[in-house]
């Protein structure tokens, strides 16, 4: 192994550049040359690369997004977008390849690794919707943009007595929605793994307020109902002064958090170390605090397991 690329794909998450810079560093120190793929496969079509260096990732393991950028590439999909990438691989003599993002970026991962590119996955995506880890790189720090944003709402909620639906990202798993709604004491989480009442909702606001609780945090995952319509419904019900907010794309950005960087570092690390011992279409994931690696086909086909204890305690904590 002489020559490596690394890339990231699809959505931005933190922790990204820390992995970036392990893979860099990590490579360097082992005498690999390690060759940036700007925009994802789409840099790979248009060869729009830059050889890394030790001056190149300084200062960066802080630093949100990604210094390679991302973009999602439909021609790297078809055969002839596809064929012109291998092409440019093997015209930079790069003998494997580091791929960062989620689920859409690991299926080219496999792509590339049925093509006979060794290629390694590392998880990045704020939803942590993939099945096979138990976290994505980037899901805890967006989880703390959530909660800071989640406690600045609250206190203009308390001072008028209003509910508030805070709309996050999650269009096919709630996690963040979930994570968020228990760490940040919410009255009610919404999310797409359940399907939600209306009544429920309107009674749990009801129930707070006859203790003499005038304000409400309703998390709502934006893949589970629209805020505005679920904001607009819960006042014409139970007549109660109710706003809405939808975080957007302030989840993705940000310093990331410990243990984005920690994991980041680790598993950039570890996916040099894994294409020098000649591994390849494998996906590299945390269990507690330990990073594992699994094949690339049989991580993709994992069904991801809803977490109803941390649902239920979500309720039972919010009487």
């Amino acid at each position: 192994m002489k020559k490596i690329g690394v890339l990231t794909s699809g959505g931005d998450a933190p922790g990204m550049n820390a992995a970036i810079r392990a893979v860099v560093r990590y490579g360097i120190y082992n005498n690999i040359n390690v060759i940036g793929i700007k925009e994802g496969f789409k840099g790979l079509i248009e060869s729009n690369t830059m050889e890394m260096s030790l001056s190149s990732v300084a200062d960066i393991i802080h630093r949100g997004g990604t210094i390679l950028g991302s973009a999602r590439s439909k021609e790297f999909q078809e055969k002839e977008g596809f064929n012109k990438a291998l092409r440019n691989i093997k015209y930079l003599g790069i003998d494997g390849m580091v791929v960062i993002g989620g689920d859409g970026t690991f299926k080219g991962a496999q792509k590339l690794s049925e093509a006979g590119i060794a290629t390694i996955g590392i998880p990045g995506t704020i939803d942590n919707d993939l099945a096979y880890t138990q976290y994505t790189l980037g899901f805890f720090t967006a989880l703390s943009t959530v909660l800071e944003s989640v406690e600045k709402i609250r206190d203009t909620s308390s001072s008028h007595g209003r509910t508030n639906v805070i709309e996050v990202m999650g269009r096919d798993c709630g996690d963040i929605a979930l994570y968020a709604g228990l760490a940040g004491g919410a009255e009610m989480v919404i999310i797409p793994e359940i399907e939600y009442n209306i009544e429920e909702v309107c009674d749990k606001i009801m129930q707070g307020r006859a203790r003499g609780k005038k304000h409400s945090i309703i998390i709502l995952a934006e893949g589970a109902g629209d805020a505005r319509e679920i904001s607009d419904e819960i006042e014409k019900r139970i007549g109660v002064s109710t706003r809405y907010s939808v975080l957007g794309y302030t989840q993705r950005g940000g310093t990331p958090s410990a243990f984005d960087r920690l994991l980041g570092s680790k598993m950039g690390a570890r996916a040099v170390e894994m294409l020098s011992n000649s591994m390849t279409n494998r996906a590299l994931g945390v269990r507690g605090s330990e990073i594992f690696d699994m094949d690339m086909e049989e991580a993709l086909s994992a069904k991801k397991q809803f977490d109803n204890e941390t649902y239920e305690l979500t309720k039972i904590l919010s009487i």
